[in-house]
């Protein structure tokens, strides 16, 4: 089993500004997609886990880092790893490229929680279990 999670998206028209470079706030709304894909890939699709077990995986901290443009009808490659587990947080780091130049990079927190009482919870325990046996260091994704 590949620890690194990686899925391609294009760049649509309407991800995209009047120049047609891409718009970061629709870079967010990709990687929540791509989160989301990341999830179901583990076994774990979000419709299941938030309506059938009422949890789910709020971002709490997000960090990215923006070192080239990215356009319209462009192809983008999404990297995903997780680099540490904790009792009720994932940190995972995405590195996302064009080709073979990186276009940006981010860093993201997600806390299991319980979606009727809004409190985080701890993992449950194949989530745990997929999520660790996916960890991965900073280096192997090329960060």
């Amino acid at each position: 089993m590949t620890r690194i999670f990686t899925t391609e998206r294009e760049l649509r028209f309407g991800d995209c500004d009047i120049s047609g470079t891409a718009y970061f706030p629709s870079y967010l709304d990709i990687l929540n997609g791509v989160n989301e894909e990341f999830w179901a890939h583990m076994g774990f699709p979000w419709h299941h886990i938030i309506w059938k077990e009422r949890w789910g995986t709020p971002t709490v901290h997000l960090s990215c880092d923006f070192s080239k443009p990215s356009f319209f009808g462009e192809t983008l490659r999404f990297d995903v790893g997780v680099i540490r587990v904790g009792g009720s947080s994932v940190t995972v780091r995405h590195k996302i490229s064009c080709g073979s130049e990186e276009r940006w990079k981010s860093t993201q927190v997600l806390a299991a929680s319980d979606l009727d009482k809004h409190t985080s919870i701890k993992w449950p325990e194949a989530m745990r279990q997929a999520l660790m046996d996916r960890l991965t260091t900073p280096e192997e994704l090329g960060f």
